[in-house]
């Protein structure tokens, strides 16, 4: 290979080299000038990048993008300089033997199999141009000559996960269809016949050109390539030099001097250091790493056999699009992250989950390995999954530009691929993938005029990719910005996929005249509004009693009535209050006041119980804290709670019942009932408040759905310091009910809770998911007076319901609930009564009450 000449880097040869890249004289780049403003984007900062990293410069794209100007990257690049990096010269390199696959291509090989997940579909692009009088004999002969020009497009794919580039092609030349005297329907059986294709590339079938001739003399070149060996600038390239061996056949571009195994074995001891040290950048990262957009599926993506896109395509105008770059300019943003902001936005207005992954294609070319990079075919994708969090409203402008740190971040660390990324996730667990693409390919047109001269104006276009769902694709021309969506169909319900393309041009409109200081204005359509105004209208009474007065009332006009079920007698509503107040007197005695917090390090039992409603009977906040608890995290739970005092089994044997109080101490519903700690996002121990009011709107709503009364009764297997235990004690002894008490060496013996359920009546189950699955499990029919089951707290099984149902004869309603513990135990709710094939989870429920 030829050693590529880089004259030594100097602020005056950086203006130079960014000036050719613009297409402006040197004298238009001052020092200090915004480079966004004069044109710069990022395939040309890639480009500038790696002509300077081969003069010695040790920097990164991402590193170009904190600051766009000059005097910054001359800054920069000054301080990282070192000896030039030549190309290889003379490294042997055999250009006949099978050589690696990219990560990238990889991915696709492994996709286009069939079994796969969205799967049994190449990387295909597939384009139509629509002219007049397109000669057979001379586009035969124009497709040869691109044949061997581009060694590509005669590789052949292998099992064993190589390529390899051969004398010659299985192209088997240009087939003509006469459709001249037919109607559009022989042209559309074309179409469909050759849009969808998936090539069989271990034969060396990578592309593909034919010709349909059309009634008036009109013509039809149906092109079409699949991207194991080209990306989206390859795919400009092949076009464009098409075109020209069509229209000058005599004057052939001059023959290319590198090739893509030779450019890999040029890379290849670059990219090993930067592999090693962004694997462990993102190994890193992993933890934190979303899902897929949470978007309204009507089918598993499992059970697609074999998916077929279809596009939604639209234009925005040049002054609109001109304004929107001037407005990026304005705010120190790329235009690239400003459309992957949009389209974010909209994404987020339509999924489930506000925080998930984009996948984001890079055209990572670096053209100064040779001069003729620039003008190869292969495919040189890297893909980076840009994580997006819209869990809160913001400014527009503010929203981009968190995510364009998010996306330089990231950029510094490609030498690890995206693909790999995914793969670590995918070991890790069931991780959704990145289905949702966003690729922007700006600062350069896909269709140059020399191919609509020779062929015909651009008609229709589809492309498919294996492992995706949706792909948002944006290319820039002279006349506007074309935005196109290529979805599997048959994923979406009727009507959404329409409703997002169309979201997303008016967001893009009001980008143009809008204020980006404002929200992004996201608007559903008309009918969705509408429906989730009306399911979101949840506003009702608010509670204005204590979480414990129901208790408290109950016990007052039906002392004898059953309170609390466990290995001994049963404790009366009249026996549980007086002992509640005796606790509330020791603690008033103690010296604790309304609003203090006191621990409660008890195992699971009656005292557990009357230690809770002797708290709040006392005013105080209530902190529950497992026995099972390491001691350090005991102590570190009381110390961040504020507790002035601890219940144990020795401390609660010192109430007396001369010391009750006569009633319990009145507090506001607004003051603060419980505090549970969770694990928190870093470990450490995050105390969750909840006051009285809230906790008792969440309490009175379940009731309500469920007819929850005086004759229900629940097991309580859930600990004391995981707040579905505040449902099983404030719910029923709210409603005159009965709490059916495990011992705490019980909380894990399924069998133990089927003879409680059936020895005491239990009527009501309560816990995450598999918990019920354990009872089940043990069971050969549900206890027989069990009508309702709850779950929260984690994923529900989709075959639950059925098992449930099975087990109860359809006695038994599942009802799946969710929400953080900020909500108060729960914030939705949603009655599993079926589940349809196509669920892919059971949802996650309309919004409880207020």
């Amino acid at each position: 290979m030829e050693e590529t000449a880089v004259a030594a880097l100097t602020m005056e040869s950086m203006r130079v080299d960014i000036a050719d890249q613009l297409g402006i004289t040197p004298s238009e780049v001052g020092d200090d000038e915004d480079l966004v403003g004069l044109g710069l984007d990022s395939l040309r900062a890639m480009r500038l990048a790696g002509r300077w990293r081969r003069a010695g410069a040790r920097i990164v794209f991402a590193e170009l993008a904190e600051e766009l100007t000059l005097v910054a990257w001359w800054a920069l690049v000054s301080s990282r300089l070192s000896p030039a990096v030549p190309a290889e010269r003379g490294r042997s390199v055999d250009e006949t033997v099978p050589f690696p696959l990219t990560p990238v291509q990889l991915a696709y090989w492994i996709g286009r199999a069939d079994g796969q997940v969205i799967g049994g579909v190449g990387c295909h692009a597939y384009l139509e141009f629509d002219g007049f009088g397109v000669d057979p004999a001379r586009l035969e002969r124009a497709v040869r000559a691109l044949i061997d020009r581009h060694g590509m497009l005669r590789a052949i794919f292998h099992d064993d996960g190589t390529q390899q580039i051969m004398d010659t092609s299985p192209w088997p030349g240009l087939t003509v269809h006469d459709l001249s005297e037919l109607g559009e329907d022989a042209a559309e059986r074309v179409r469909d016949r050759l849009s969808h294709r998936r090539f069989d590339a271990s034969r060396g079938e990578v592309f593909d050109v034919q010709l349909s001739l059309l009634p008036g003399a009109r013509s039809r070149v149906h092109f079409d390539v699949d991207f194991l060996v080209a990306d989206v600038l390859g795919l400009q390239i092949l076009m464009k030099d098409l075109a020209r061996l069509y229209l000058d056949p005599e004057h052939p571009p001059a023959p290319l001097a590198c090739s893509f195994p030779r450019y890999l074995a040029a890379r290849d001891a670059e990219r090993s250091r930067e592999h090693a040290r962004d694997r462990e950048y993102w190994l890193g990262r992993l933890p934190d790493l979303p899902g897929a957009p949470q978007l309204p599926l009507v089918l598993d993506p499992a059970q697609v056999a074999r998916p077929r896109f279809v596009r939604r395509e639209r234009w925005l105008s040049l002054a609109a699009w001109q304004r929107v770059q001037a407005q990026a300019r304005a705010h120190g943003l790329t235009p690239a992250m400003v459309l992957a902001t949009a389209y974010c936005e909209v994404l987020a207005a339509w999924s489930g989950e506000p925080r998930f992954l984009v996948n984001v294609p890079l055209f990572d070319r670096d053209e100064t390995v040779h001069p003729d990079v620039a003008g190869m075919v292969a495919d040189f994708t890297n893909l980076i999954l840009l994580s997006a969090d819209l869990s809160e409203e913001l400014p527009f402008a503010e929203r981009a530009r968190t995510l364009q740190a998010r996306f330089r971040a990231d950029a510094r660390h490609t030498g690890y691929s995206g693909v790999e990324v995914l793969r670590d996730l995918a070991r890790d667990g069931e991780h959704t993938g990145a289905p949702v693409v966003f690729a922007c390919n700006l600062g350069t047109e896909l269709i140059v005029p020399a191919v609509r001269e020779a062929f015909g104006e651009p008609g229709w276009t589809i492309t498919q990719t294996p492992q995706v769902w949706l792909d948002n694709q944006i290319n820039e021309y002279e006349h506007g910005l074309h935005l196109a969506w290529d979805a599997v169909e048959e994923l979406f319900a009727p009507g959404v996929l329409d409703a997002m393309f169309d979201a997303y041009g008016r967001l893009l409109e009001w980008l143009s005249e809008g204020d980006w200081s404002a929200p992004a204005p996201v608007g559903l359509p008309m009918e969705q509004e509408f429906v989730r105004e009306q399911v979101n209208d949840t506003s009702g009474p608010l509670p204005e009693s204590l979480l414990h007065t129901g208790f408290f009332s109950w016990a007052g006009h039906e002392p004898e009535r059953t309170a609390l079920i466990s290995d001994g007698d049963p404790v009366t509503y009249g026996e549980l209050a007086g002992r509640a107040l005796g606790v509330a007197g020791l603690l008033r005695g103690w010296g604790v006041a309304p609003g203090d917090a006191v621990g409660i390090v008890l195992p699971k039992g009656v005292d557990q119980v009357v230690a809770v409603l002797g708290v709040l009977a006392a005013g105080g906040v209530y902190v529950p804290v497992g026995v099972d608890q390491p001691a350090a995290r005991r102590e570190s739970i009381l110390s961040r709670a504020g507790v002035v005092r601890v219940l144990t089994e020795e401390t609660l044997a010192e109430a007396r019942p001369s010391e009750r109080l006569v009633g319990p101490v009145g507090v506001s519903p607004d003051a603060t009932a419980y505090v549970i700690f969770t694990s928190g996002s870093t470990g450490v121990p995050k105390g969750v408040e909840v006051s009285h009011r809230a906790a008792l709107n969440t309490v009175v709503d379940v009731n309500e759905r469920l007819g929850v009364g005086c004759g229900d009764r629940v097991l309580a297997v859930s600990a004391l310091d995981f707040d579905l235990s505040v449902y099983d004690v404030f719910g029923l002894l709210s409603a005159g009910g009965a709490v059916v008490l495990v011992a705490e060496d019980e909380r894990r013996d399924a069998q133990r809770w089927a003879q409680l359920c059936v020895t005491h009546g239990v009527t009501i189950w309560n816990s995450v998911p598999t918990l019920l699955e354990m009872l089940l499990s043990v069971v050969d029919r549900v206890p027989p007076r069990l009508r309702v089951a709850l779950v929260s707290g984690d994923w529900v099984g989709l075959d639950l319901q059925a098992r449930l149902t099975a087990g109860s004869g359809g006695r038994c309603r599942l009802v799946a609930l969710g929400g953080a513990t900020e909500a108060a135990i729960w914030s939705n709710v949603w009655e599993v009564a079926h589940v349809p094939a196509h669920w892919t989870s059971v949802p996650y429920g309309f919004p409880l009450r207020n």
